[in-house]
C-alpha cells in the first residue's frame, strides 16, 4: 500500500463512506469490505467526525483517515511518503505513534521516506541515507550515530553527505 504525500480524499464523501469506497477496490465481499471498514474508523480515531464531510476535515485529520485507509487490509508493507508533512505537533506525534504500534504490535512493515531525521530515528529500526538519488548507507540508528559520532540522524546525513 502507497501512501503519498499529497494524497486528497474526496471532500464530498463523508469520512465512513470514503472507507467503504475504499474497501471496495480491495474485495467484493461486503463482509470483509465491513471489516476493513471497522479497522480503519478504529485507527483513524475521529470519533463523532467520522461521518461528517471530509472537506470540513482539519489536515491532521485527513492524514489519520489516509493512514487508516491506507493500513485497514493489514499490508504486509506500507510505503509512506512524508506522513507527517504540515501536521501541528500533537497531530504528528499521533500519527508517529500509530505507525509504531502498527509496527510494534502488529508485526507491519513501514517504508518512509521524510527529510525529517527526528522522525526517522524515532519511527524506524533500519535507516538508508539516500542523497541526490545514492544510497550512501544504510543501517540501524544507533550504528550509524556511533560510526559517525553524532547525536542524531541529522548530523549523520551531514556528514554522510560530506564524506560522498
Amino acid at each position: 500500500t502507497y501512501l503519498p504525500d499529497e494524497a486528497g480524499a474526496y471532500k464530498n464523501m463523508t469520512g465512513r463512506s470514503y472507507l467503504r469506497f475504499m474497501a471496495s477496490l480491495f474485495t467484493n465481499e461486503k463482509a470483509k469490505q465491513k471489516e476493513f471498514v471497522e479497522r480503519a474508523v478504529e485507527i483513524a480515531k475521529l470519533e463523532g467526525r467520522i461521518d461528517d464531510k471530509i472537506g470540513s476535515y482539519s489536515r491532521g485529520m485527513i492524514r489519520k483517515l489516509l493512514l487508516a485507509r491506507a493500513v485497514m487490509t493489514r499490508p504486509a508493507l506500507a510505503m509512506l511518503d512524508e506522513p507527517t508533512s504540515g501536521l501541528d505537533i500533537i497531530n504528528a506525534l499521533e500519527i508517529r505513534r500509530l505507525i509504531r504500534r502498527l509496527a510494534d504490535e502488529e508485526g507491519m512493515s513501514f517504508l518512509i521516506s521524510s527529510h525529517n531525521m527526528l522522525e526517522i530515528e524515532f519511527l524506524s529500526d533500519r535507516v538508508g541515507i539516500i542523497n541526490k538519488g545514492v544510497l550512501l548507507m544504510s543501517g540501524k540508528p544507533d550504528e550509524l550515530k556511533q560510526q559517525f559520532n553524532a547525536s542524531n540522524l541529522e548530523e549523520v546525513f551531514e556528514r554522510a553527505v560530506e564524506q560522498a
